[in-house]
């Protein structure tokens, strides 16, 4: 161990050294030019760059003195509904928690009330911004929200929700002798076969789906509700668990007085059928996990809508680097998901991923990172030349065309990389040599040689992050209409190759110590690309023409978002992990609830 940590330590400093070589080289000897160099730039910084005439600039909500109480309560209002309880809902609907409904609820009465004020807001002041895109997209999502809030509720009236397959709706009858409800009988056999029939969790979704053998969509992850234990552990449990359930004595149950709302509801979803409950519960799911992205695009137009940004022309720059830094925004999301533990079932958290009964394909998180890379620019080399369309192929339509090719090339390369079949017609020459001599004609000390290297059993593939890096230093030197731009271009560009340094440092520790084990070895350095493509991703945003020409219209200097960001995403990246923190607590207090409602005495 102690040499591997030193290995480990040369390694990363010879890298230090190699980056700043050339640095070293390109100052030279002449340390007075160098200096002289510096004056310069700092004389051209100091310099005020001429500002547009400040009458020039559109009137926006941001300036409107007028009714600002109201718009303020409306922005508070969506924040605290859409970043702290839409969140902790979505976990608790994943984790099919006791309490879903209830801060789904209370998410629907903060959102109304926010989409109340704006309402109010919009009839008192003018249009400055006709025809935006946040007030359409704003009852699109609130609709979709309320659509499935009221699938919940009659889902789990109708006792789909939240249940086991071995109960379907309409089955009364089957009440009749059981302790307490059925769902709390489907939830033991749910948890019996789940955790005890195999040592490790069967899964054939993403990581935030359900079990295979669980039609209502019921569990999430047994490892989370596992929390570390071990498959001993939990085959100790299975014996304490069945020694409890021999002093187990059922009682007959006493059946609820059905109202009258109860019951029309229960007749009315008895009517749908098997089929179409499955649909509907799939389209349920779907909305959980896709609800934040399109909850994040609101609040983004909010934004742009509240300051005016991107009117006429500007909506190609808009879309540009709003949605690229969106895409770098969500992937840093994912990055700290995937450190916290998210997909551990598929090996995505840098684990072993857990042996399963079906051992169909399934692709690593580097191959799906390389199938984006090369989907964006497939997609995206069409569209690089709109904002000049009709127009010559400019220097920077070429550069940007350029990194679409980068990104085409790289991210086919990447899937190159994590495709075994490829791996193993690379060692057909070795596996010739190998089947030359017969494997009795080697010893058993040489026979160890013909064995896989351990590195073998890990996706180690540097290509997404050598993309990202390549990005960053192409986009921190971008030339730039004005020096604010300039600036933010550069820290935004700063920020994706310290990602990528930090992601290239994880391969160097995974390469000399592979994981062995199937909980999420959480290696440091991915906290820091987390960190770098969220801020990157950002500020990303923020280098918009419109964007920029609005930070020099207020007097904003870009030193001034950068500080800003950087504090917003400290406490987002907290906030994320607490909210994961949440979903796995709702796990496991749904798994406690089956001893519990029966009175057991737990041994564990």
């Amino acid at each position: 161990m102690k040499s591997t940590a030193q290995t480990a330590l040369k390694l990363l400093a010879l890298v230090a050294i190699a980056g700043a070589l050339p640095a070293v080289l390109a100052h030279g000897g002449d340390d007075e030019g160098a200096m002289d160099m510096g004056a310069d730039m700092d004389m051209d910084m100091s310099k005020d760059e001429p500002k547009p005439d400040p009458d020039s600039y559109p009137p926006t909500y941001f300036s409107h003195s007028e009714h600002v109480v109201e718009i303020y309560a409306h922005i508070a209002l969506m924040v605290i509904g859409w970043v702290i309880m839409l969140p902790i809902a979505v976990m608790f609907s994943i984790a099919r928690s006791r309490y879903t409904l209830a801060i789904q609820f209370l998410f629907l009465c903060t959102n109304a009330l926010g989409v109340l004020l704006g309402i109010t807001y919009n009839a008192k002041t003018p249009d400055l911004y006709p025809n935006n895109a946040h007030h359409k997209l704003g009852w699109l999502v609130t609709w979709v929200v309320s659509a499935q809030v009221l699938i919940g509720l009659v889902g789990r009236i109708a006792g789909v929700v939240g249940m086991g397959s071995s109960r379907e709706p309409g089955k009364e009858e089957e009440q009749a002798f059981i302790p307490v409800s059925t769902e709390a009988m489907a939830e033991h056999q749910r948890l019996n076969d789940a955790l005890y029939s195999h040592p490790y969790r069967q899964s054939n979704d993403s990581g935030q789906g359900t079990e295979p053998n669980t039609a209502s969509l019921r569990s999430n992850s047994i490892s989370t509700a596992v929390g570390l234990e071990s498959p001993i552990e939990m085959s100790d449990r299975r014996v304490h668990y069945e020694d409890d359930l021999e002093d187990l004595h059922f009682k007959p149950a006493e059946m609820l007085p059905s109202t009258p709302s109860n019951s029309f509801i229960a007749r009315f979803a008895g009517k749908i059928s098997n089929r179409a409950w499955k649909i509907i519960m799939f389209a349920y799911s779907f909305v959980d996990r896709t609800i934040l992205i399109l909850g994040y695009i609101a609040l983004c137009t909010g934004i742009i809508t509240f300051a005016r940004f991107f009117e006429g022309h500007g909506i190609f720059s808009g879309l540009a680097h709003w949605i690229k830094g969106g895409i770098f925004f969500w992937y840093g999301i994912l990055t700290l998901g995937r450190w916290s533990g998210c997909f551990g079932e598929l090996g995505w958290s840098w684990n072993v991923r857990p042996k399963q009964s079906s051992q169909r394909w399934r692709p690593t998180a580097e191959f799906v990172e390389g199938a984006l890379i090369f989907t964006y620019g497939s997609t995206n080399i069409f569209l690089e030349h709109l904002g000049n369309a009709g127009k010559e192929f400019s220097s920077q339509d070429l550069e940007h065309v350029s990194i679409t090719v980068l990104f085409i090339g790289g991210g086919l390369l990447a899937m190159l990389i994590e495709s075994t079949r490829i791996r193993e017609l690379l060692n057909t020459t070795v596996y010739e040599a190998a089947l030359a001599h017969p494997s009795h004609a080697y010893s058993d000390e040489e026979r160890e040689a013909l064995e896989a290297p351990k590195q073998y059993e890990f996706s180690i593939n540097p290509i997404p992050a050598l993309v990202i890096l390549l990005l960053g230093i192409m986009m921190s030197s971008h030339t730039q209409h004005s020096m604010v731009s300039s600036m933010v271009h550069k820290q935004w560009g700063n920020l994706l190759t310290g990602a990528s340094f930090a992601r290239g440092f994880t391969y160097v520790l995974l390469y000399l110590k592979p994981p062995r084990s199937i909980l999420p070895s959480r290696p440091p350095t991915e906290l820091l690309t987390a960190f770098g493509l969220i801020a990157g991703g950002t500020i990303f945003m923020a280098s918009a023409s419109d964007t920029v020409e609005g930070m020099i219209h207020y007097d904003l200097d870009a030193m001034f978002f950068y500080t800003v960001t950087m504090g917003f995403v400290g406490l987002l990246m907290a906030w994320v992990v607490i909210v994961l923190a949440l979903k796995g607590w709702a796990v496991r207090k749904e798994s406690s609830r089956v001893p519990k409602s029966w009175t057991l005495t737990s041994r564990v």
